[in-house]
């Protein structure tokens, strides 16, 4: 019964993996590629082209980061730029045009994530703020609310054991 339960859980964990994966994302042709596909505010975002083909510059630019140069990268006909995102990038989609000698433009959207900005308030105690009263000093009371939740999940826990215990020595 418990791998019947292990399978569907296990197919939908690897799911969610593959599915949260960013991928590169690349223009219909195939010229342009961005990475990270998904990326946060403050993240470095590399582009890389072989539409400027034989050329050995171009000029970049994205909405959200700015102006940037593509310069020759590791592999002949493969030009690479990188610029930053700024930390207030709204999130959303992000369009990246490319422009390289005679005339040539390639145009790519990739996705900004949002991502909370400073601590990140979740749960009691000092941590979220939760605990300071008027004069700034702790109140006690969520310090009390998780110890009584702990508390009852102990319970919880120890009644649940004791019952199987009780079944397996009546039952055997």
């Amino acid at each position: 019964m418990r791998l019947a339960r292990t399978g569907p859980q296990l197919a939908l964990v690897l799911s969610a993996l593959v599915l949260s994966a960013s991928p590169a994302v690349a223009a219909p042709d195939g010229d342009v590629r961005v990475n990270p596909g998904k990326a946060a505010p403050g993240t470095t975002v590399t582009v890389s082209t072989t539409a400027c083909g034989k050329e050995t510059y171009g000029k970049g630019e994205s909405e959200a980061g700015g102006k940037f140069h593509l310069l020759p990268g590791d592999r002949e006909g493969v030009l690479v730029g990188t610029f930053k995102l700024p930390l207030e990038a709204a999130s959303g989609t992000d369009t990246v045009t490319l422009k390289c000698p005679p005339r040539i433009k390639q145009t790519v959207t990739y996705q900004i994530s949002g991502r909370p900005v400073g601590a990140v308030e979740a749960g009691f105690g000092w941590a979220a703020g939760a605990g300071e009263g008027a004069d700034g000093g702790g109140s006690g009371v969520p310090y009390t609310l998780g110890a009584l939740l702990l508390g009852g999940a102990a319970a919880g826990i120890l009644i649940r054991t004791r019952r199987r215990a009780t079944a397996a020595r009546n039952g055997a």
